[in-house]
């Protein structure tokens, strides 16, 4: 959705040869980024934060499941789960409406093309939502990485306890391996792509460190996971490579 939602904007300034603020309508004052550019930093910040939120929700799920399956299977229903996306959803998007309502700024960044909260430069009114977000994040960060390691452990200790039955290709354990090595590629994918950003708007608050090709690439990484996240479900998931991980782990033993 944020593909489709953002893309067309960026293709259009590229089109027109234009900026974004050029693009849309001015905005209330002078020096202030056309609305245009505004809702295009609304939606970056949205869907870097959204998707982060479902992310650990989903977290929580493994781990609960796994961990703790008499909780689980007693507490977590889907009433629950259907209600917690739209909420997730209407948490972020109040969220990161605040530069819209004067609690930091939006900022059209070089090439004209992109826009986003300004991460640098001003006083704690336009520096603090940016600082408040990254830490935000960071904290989801952690509690994502400490539930998938937390499923992982339990994973290795079902596989451990499986019992060796028939040939070592079809050994029930190997399953749990499976899951185990495809929670492991994504904990450390989202981790790589999500930590640039933070440590971009840490740098630009604290250190006064403007530097909008360092923010472009921190958006980057920031857009790469959700564009290989779904391929390496899809490929690390095929039977192939099940076939292979089986291989390896049977050399191994």
């Amino acid at each position: 959705l944020g593909k489709c939602l953002l893309s067309p904007i960026v293709l259009a300034a590229y089109a027109y040869n234009r900026s974004l603020s050029e693009l849309g309508p001015g905005g209330r004052s002078e020096g202030e980024p056309g609305v245009l550019c505004q809702l295009f930093a609304f939606l970056m910040a949205f869907f870097g934060l959204a998707p982060t939120l479902l992310l650990l929700a989903m977290a929580l799920e493994c781990w609960l499941s796994l961990g703790h399956p008499y909780f689980y299977r007693r507490h977590l229903t889907r009433r629950l789960g259907a209600v917690l996306g739209p909420a997730a959803a209407g948490l972020c998007a109040l969220f990161c409406a605040l530069p819209l309502l004067g609690f930091g700024v939006p900022m059209q960044y070089c090439p004209g093309t992109w826009c986003f909260i300004r991460m640098a430069g001003g006083g704690p009114r336009q520096l603090g939502f940016p600082v408040l977000y990254a830490s935000l994040m960071g904290l989801l960060v952690l509690a994502i990485g400490a539930c998938n390691v937390s499923s992982m452990r339990h994973l290795y200790s079902m596989a451990r306890r499986q019992p060796h039955r028939g040939p070592p290709a079809t050994a029930p354990h190997m399953e749990e391996l499976d899951h185990l090595v495809l929670l492991g590629l994504m904990t450390a994918l989202f981790t790589i792509c999500s930590l640039p950003l933070i440590i971009r708007a840490y740098m630009g608050a604290f250190a006064a460190d403007f530097n909008e090709n360092a923010d472009l690439s921190a958006l980057r990484f920031l857009s790469v996971n959700s564009i290989v996240d779904p391929w390496v479900f899809i490929i690390f998931r095929t039977s192939v490579f099940r076939m292979f991980v089986r291989r390896v782990c049977r050399r191994l033993n």
